[in-house]
């Protein structure tokens, strides 16, 4: 039983960023070594699939984020920043502080601000359920600048963990340990004007552009999760005989495994799409398989382990966490629509069996 989910340590997920920047793996994932030229594809997924093996989830998740979104989002906007460089040499970690109070997936009706003036900037806002906020040392914070919906209405600020008037409370949640989860508290916290990244008004556009590979590397993740999950319960069963001879247990375990490989499929093919070009439809439709995929593999395996599940190392908990495949980075039922906005052009790519350009007006 304990096979089926590594060993959980607290303190990992810093030490794992350090190593992996000090040996130059996380500079690895990037085409020619720079972060601002965008992931590889195959070496992502390695990666990911590699720390998934290893670590808890919690760890893996603190890593992804980075990986994914912190480290290219740093490299587009402030290629030059100490920032950039101490997180891809592990020196520091820097937190993705986008979600605010209110639901995750309605980012313009955020409350968080940025005052912009010609010499400073005047942050203030909470942001809530932030990976890395705890024991982070960067936080790129996403504030409106004007009131309104428009979405050249926000902008990044680049905010120092530990500027005055910023205040991190861990979550209190038994889930995600290593992934320093916490609500981030900003009272008019004060910086230069060069805090703001790009220009003002870039804030969701950039978003956009970005989600679009954290939500490629949650589908190499979630596929990744999927496998093991099979495996260790394979053996599992195999270990008692008789149950997995059960037509009835062979039946579902069957049908968990091709929806695993379906997702290993999909993540495969959309994945140089996703990280060369961006490509929004094609992420949202990877997200959505992601998450549904989880909840169906993670769901018969858990019930397959039986009562067994529920131990500390049972499916049950790896179930519970891996729910966060469905939510972040938009609900599922949120990134549906996304897909149905695409539909056309998805339709098309399958009917020719050729990807559709990028340019091409979605009906």
């Amino acid at each position: 039983m304990t096979d089926l989910l590594p060993t959980v340590d607290t303190d990992l997920a810093g030490s794992l960023w350090a190593e992996l920047g000090a040996t130059g793996r996380v500079a690895s994932v990037y085409r020619d070594r720079r972060p601002e030229r965008g992931v590889v594809p195959d070496r992502l997924r390695a990666l990911l699939a590699e720390l998934d093996t290893i670590h808890d989830t919690g760890t893996v998740l603190s890593a992804c984020v980075q990986l994914a979104t912190a480290v290219p989002l740093l490299a587009e906007t402030a290629a030059e920043s100490t920032a950039l460089r101490q997180t891809v040499s592990g020196e520091a970690i820097t937190a993705l502080a986008a979600t605010d109070t209110g639901p995750g997936s309605e980012l313009t009706g955020m409350e968080t601000v940025v005052e912009i003036g010609p010499d400073r900037v005047v942050v203030t806002g909470t942001k809530r359920w932030i990976t890395n906020a705890v024991g982070g040392d960067w936080l790129l914070v996403l504030a409106r600048h004007r009131p309104g919906p428009h979405f050249t209405n926000f902008t990044w600020v680049l905010v120092p963990a530990t500027a005055p008037g910023v205040m991190v409370e861990a979550v209190q949640t038994d889930l995600f340990r290593g992934a320093g989860v916490g609500h981030v508290r900003l009272d008019a916290v004060t910086l230069p004007a060069t805090a703001v990244l790009g220009r003002a008004g870039r804030g969701l556009p950039l978003f956009a552009r970005h989600i679009a590979v954290e939500r490629l590397a949650g589908g190499y993740w979630a596929a990744a999760v999927c496998h093991r999950a099979l495996g260790g319960l394979r053996r599992w069963l195999g270990d008692r005989g008789e149950l997995w001879r059960r037509d009835v247990v062979r039946d579902r375990f069957a049908r968990a495994l091709v929806a695993a490989r379906q997702l290993d499929a999909l993540a495969a093919m959309l994945g140089p799409r996703i990280a060369g070009q961006h490509d929004q439809a094609s992420a949202a439709l990877l997200k959505a398989a992601a998450g549904s995929t989880v909840e169906q593999v993670l769901g018969e395996c858990a019930h397959l382990q039986g009562a067994a599940g529920f131990a500390p190392h049972g499916l049950q908990r790896l179930r519970a966490e891996s729910a966060l495949f469905g939510v972040a980075g938009g609900a599922t039922e949120v990134v549906l629509t996304g897909v149905a906005d695409h539909a056309d052009r998805l339709i098309a790519e399958f009917a020719t069996a050729e990807p559709a350009p990028i340019g091409e007006r979605d009906s």
